[in-house]
């Protein structure tokens, strides 16, 4: 799927991958996809929810094993 931008979050724990996914999403400009990878399955529940609060739209989440992938649409301003 095509993305604009890459957030690895592997590794981190919540509330970290949202918590820095607030800051990339800074970092890409309106309509631009964001790819999030994240190894947290808490990660499942929470981005889609931060996406719902702040108007941004989950264009598609996959799991393979144990990695998470998202793509963030960043709304228009």
């Amino acid at each position: 799927m095509e993305h604009q931008a890459v957030f690895d979050a592997t590794g981190l724990l919540c509330p970290e991958p949202v918590m820095m996914l607030h800051v990339e999403m800074r970092k890409i400009g309106a309509k631009d996809v964001l790819k999030v990878i994240a190894t947290d399955p808490s990660t499942s529940r929470d981005i889609p929810k931060f996406c719902q609060f702040l108007g941004h739209a989950l264009i598609n989440q996959e799991q393979e094993g144990d990695t998470y992938f998202y793509w963030i649409e960043k709304k228009q301003n």
